[in-house]
């Protein structure tokens, strides 16, 4: 079923939820509301704002995206591997991380030296 908010008709009167706008769910072929179900005062409906999350990939990550892609298609798993750990450092990205990981350990790596590697070089 739809959420609808709706205000009072006197903006700033109200009891304190048409006194703002209020949210409220109603099946599609019922009614709009024309008081407030709380204190009686007259309200409408309104027309909500589009709380939409946009995510934005820049170029650079999809071209490396694709070309990881690309190398694990050809079976090449360490040059994979290599580009994914390097892009997930950059992008701060666990799944890539992981993705690295995971070719790495097809590209015949040992895994347990890789991250004793890698601990010796954060120090």
């Amino acid at each position: 079923m739809p959420i609808y908010e709706y205000e009072s008709i006197e903006p700033g009167k109200g009891c304190k939820k048409c006194a703002t706008r209020f949210e409220i769910i109603q099946a599609i072929n019922e009614a709009p509301l024309s008081d407030c179900p709380n204190c009686g005062r007259k309200v409408k409906k309104v027309i909500s704002r589009c709380r939409a999350a946009i995510i934005e990939t820049s170029d650079e990550y999809v071209r490396t995206e694709k070309k990881i892609t690309e190398y694990e298609k050809k079976g090449m798993w360490s040059h994979a591997a290599e580009l994914a750990d390097k892009h997930s450092e950059k992008s701060k990205d666990r799944g890539t991380k992981i993705r690295a990981l995971e070719n790495y350990k097809k590209a015949g790596y040992d895994l347990n030296l890789l991250e004793k590697h890698e601990k010796t070089n954060d120090n």
